[in-house]
């Protein structure tokens, strides 16, 4: 039985269509699973095949969006576990990830019991510089986000943030002299409750405050001189400098003390930590 399990994830391959938030990865995501015969899409917490969700629970529904967040990485073990037995019903060969970073899509992946990535997708790729800047200006100053399935479906699952529909017309290629048959792709628009409210970030006060704790947790001996904090739409950032006791054996557990910081806050609050950057000043 499990040997049929790990021979079937052997055989999926899994795509990744990466891009800051609000660049227009959900809008395009259709297209990306058309060209290349992609059975299932991944997005914003939510299983979808063909115009249906089939399972999980959408972050646009959040309130917060650090609890958006959360749903979207598949924080909580009941969502992920509905996924995860929905794809294990199904036949299926592809799978495509939505995500801001290859590195969340590949926390999404882990956390669905899915193989790695094998190939990543930048929204670059597939849009235009001025594409994505219209996608952002129509986030940031309107709040409207995109589900790639029809009105009717988002009506059903999440009435209260549906806001208009997307009808896109598209050529369908046919022998010359027969002419083609147009054909309909509809996407929804919805306004997120933390979109109304703006974005809620976590201060770099807060988070100083935790990466001072973890390291307190983690060895008593290192004192933090100074910490910066960086926030993009990749993550956050962090950039901190030690003091650390005569004799305290760190070098080789700066990596294990890393992870110990991502780990501790991403598990907390469920905002990404991309990286954390440790600078040793002086031996006290």
């Amino acid at each position: 039985m499990i040997g049929d399990i790990f021979l079937r994830l052997r055989r999926i391959k899994i795509y990744a269509l990466v891009g800051e938030s609000g660049t227009g990865k959900s809008f395009r995501a259709k297209i990306v699973a058309q060209k290349y015969r992609i059975d299932f899409i991944i997005d914003d917490g939510l299983l979808i095949r063909d115009n249906r969700i089939l399972a999980g629970h959408s972050a646009k529904k959040e309130k917060t969006f650090l609890a958006a967040v959360k749903v979207a990485l598949f924080d909580e073990k009941s969502q992920r576990d509905e996924v995860a037995r929905k794809l294990q019903g199904e036949k299926f060969k592809k799978i495509l990830i939505l995500g801001t970073s290859e590195k969340m899509v590949n926390k999404i992946a882990t956390r669905l019991q899915l193989p790695p990535p094998g190939k990543i997708i930048k929204i670059e790729d597939i849009a235009s510089q001025a594409d994505i800047e219209n996608a952002i200006r129509t986030r940031r100053i309107e709040g409207k986000h995109v589900i790639p399935v029809p009105s009717i479906e988002v009506k059903r699952n999440y009435p209260t943030i549906f806001y208009d529909a997307i009808r896109i017309f598209k050529r369908n290629p046919v022998p010359p002299g027969i002419g083609s048959t147009p054909r309909m792709h509809e996407k929804s628009l919805v306004r997120p409750e933390y979109s109304r409210r703006n974005r809620l970030t976590i201060s770099e006060t807060a988070l100083s405050y935790m990466v001072i704790n973890c390291v307190d947790e983690y060895n008593q001996d290192i004192r933090i001189k100074k910490s910066a904090v960086k926030d993009d739409d990749m993550g956050y950032r962090v950039v901190i400098t030690i003091d650390v006791a005569y004799g305290t054996q760190l070098g080789g557990n700066m990596p294990e003390l890393q992870q110990y910081i991502i780990g501790s806050i991403e598990r907390y609050t469920g905002i990404l930590i991309e990286e954390v950057n440790i600078i040793i000043d002086k031996i006290i």
